[in-house]
């Protein structure tokens, strides 16, 4: 069995998934490289890319030159990657995965995503059946998707017949998705960080509430909240392009949030996106402009 160097969650199509793992979104593709490079030399052993991040093959380069594209350490790496918005659609998708897998350097990746529901060019039911095939070629082991609400999941199970295996989805101390929790819960779907630190806004990483309760541990703001999403059973993709802070977003597992430090860290939760809405035509289109 792979060995990983974090606390591993369950999915419910059995497979375990590393619970921290490097996110690699606004890295050019030369600059990608080294800091996926020591981000794999630092323990992390979960990188989650996209072919709209626009530096898969710089990811690629990185596998290759650490030696985690095949044997025991591919084995004990978790690659995901996500199928651009438009080449969504069953023949596009064939080809675009093929591409992917040849930028990556990789005979398999463990997940594959659709990266928006595309609720008005709506082609993800028949875009899963192309996925349904890479899973059983051996190239996938686990499906999921980014962004979808309640509706958007429901008309991909009454198309498909099944849930995805994790939703990727906008989460951090001030967006907690109890409610996503809730139905994605009951679908068996894993909800999986986007945007765990917020990218700062709200003074994110210097909230005082964060700050008071990392000090009794001697950690940062950042490590607070990413501690709580942590207990909170959630997936957490941080990115930073600096090794130490690389080194300190994996630096959670030698402290643990009391039951009062939660609920402290709860009340922080307004309920609402700090970015955008997902029912608003123009942000859907300028995301399937860009994915």
């Amino acid at each position: 069995m792979a060995v990983f160097h974090t606390p591993m969650i369950t999915l419910s199509d059995g497979n375990l998934i590393p619970q921290i793992g490097l996110g690699v979104l606004r890295i050019d593709d030369e600059g990608v490289t080294p800091v996926v490079e020591s981000a794999l030399e630092a323990g992390y052993r979960h990188i989650d890319g996209a072919a709209g991040y626009n530096n898969e093959a710089g990811v690629g380069r990185a596998l290759k030159n650490a030696g985690f594209t095949q044997g025991e350490n591919r084995k004990n790496l978790w690659v995901t990657t996500k199928l651009r918005d438009s080449e969504q659609g069953y023949d596009s998708a064939r080809k675009a995965f093929d591409r992917q897998l040849g930028l990556l350097q990789l005979d398999y990746v463990d997940m594959y995503m659709l990266h928006w529901p595309t609720p008005f060019d709506w082609r993800s039911g028949e875009t899963w059946k192309a996925f349904d095939e890479f899973r059983a070629e051996g190239r996938v082991r686990t499906l999921g998707v980014c962004n979808f609400l309640p509706e958007h999941l429901e008309r991909l199970h009454k198309e498909t017949g099944e849930y995805p295996a994790v939703n990727q989805i906008e989460t951090h101390v001030f967006q907690q998705q109890k409610t996503a929790k809730e139905y994605l819960k009951k679908y068996g779907c894993q909800i999986e960080s986007w945007g765990p630190f917020a990218e700062g806004r709200k003074d994110m990483f210097t909230n005082p509430v964060l700050t008071q309760i990392g000090e009794k541990y001697g950690k940062t703001a950042a490590q607070t909240a990413l501690r709580f999403l942590l207990q909170s059973d959630v997936v957490v993709i941080p990115k930073s392009t600096h090794k130490d802070r690389m080194q300190q977003n994996f630096d959670l597992f030698d402290f643990t949030l009391t039951a009062e430090d939660m609920a402290a860290i709860e009340a922080l939760d307004g309920g609402e996106s700090l970015f955008f809405s997902h029912y608003d035509p123009k942000t859907v289109e300028w995301f399937m402009s860009i994915l």
